[in-house]
C-alpha cells in the first residue's frame, strides 16, 4: 500500500513538473505583438500620460491646500510594453541554438508585423549567477548583440529600430545565491521604446 502511495506522489510531481515547464514556455508571434503593443502615447519622455501644454489648465480649480508640480502630481507613467523570452543558447556562449532560432522566428514575426512595425526596441541580454560578474556582463551582451544580428539578417529588422544591451545577472527574475543555474533568469527582454 505504502509503495502505491509513494508511485502515485511521484507522478504527481512529475506532471506538476512537466505543467510547470510548459507553463513556462515561449509566446508565439501573436502573444509577443499583444505584449508589446502600447495601450497609449509613448514618448522618450512619459510613458501613457500625456503632459497638459502652457496655458491649457485654464481656470481649473484645485482643491483648497493643495498643490500640482512635476510629474509627482498625476498618476505614475506606465511602464513600457515589454517581455521576457528564454531564448536557448549554447552553454557559455552566445551561439544560437535551433531552439533559440526557433523562438527568435516569433519574434522577428511580431517585431515585422502591422502592428509593431513602426516601433523600435530595446534587446536586454540577462544571466544566471553561475560564473563571474564581468563574465556574464560580456555574455549578456554577446547574446543581446546575436539576437539583434539575428532579427536583421533573417527578418530584415533594421539597425536604426534595435538596441542591444546587455545586464549581465544584475537584474534576475528569481533572486538566487551566487553560482546559481537559473534557466528563468537567462533570458533576453523586448522592450517597446516608442516610435
Amino acid at each position: 500500500m505504502h509503495r502505491i502511495r509513494f508511485v502515485m506522489a511521484a507522478a504527481a510531481i512529475l506532471l506538476a513538473g512537466a505543467h510547470s515547464a510548459a507553463a513556462q514556455s515561449n509566446p508565439n508571434a501573436q502573444q509577443i505583438i499583444e505584449a508589446l503593443k502600447p495601450t497609449g502615447d509613448l514618448s522618450d519622455t512619459t510613458r501613457g500620460i500625456k503632459p497638459l501644454a502652457p496655458g491649457e489648465m485654464g481656470n481649473m480649480s484645485m482643491p483648497a491646500g493643495s498643490a500640482m508640480s512635476g510629474p509627482s502630481a498625476g498618476s505614475a507613467p506606465a511602464a513600457a510594453p515589454s517581455t521576457n523570452l528564454n531564448i536557448v543558447f549554447a552553454s557559455g556562449s552566445a551561439a544560437l541554438t535551433p531552439e533559440a532560432t526557433a523562438e527568435l522566428d516569433q519574434l522577428g514575426k511580431a517585431l515585422t508585423s502591422h502592428d509593431l512595425a513602426a516601433y523600435k526596441f530595446k534587446i536586454v541580454g540577462h544571466t544566471d549567477t553561475t560564473g563571474t560578474i564581468p563574465g556574464n556582463q560580456s555574455l549578456s551582451e554577446a547574446r543581446a548583440a546575436a539576437v539583434k544580428q539575428y532579427l536583421e539578417a533573417k527578418f530584415g529588422v533594421t539597425d536604426a529600430r534595435l538596441v542591444a544591451l546587455g545586464v549581465g545577472e544584475s537584474d534576475p527574475v528569481v533572486a538566487t545565491p551566487p553560482q546559481t543555474p537559473e534557466l528563468r533568469n537567462r533570458r533576453v527582454q523586448i522592450i517597446n521604446l516608442g516610435q
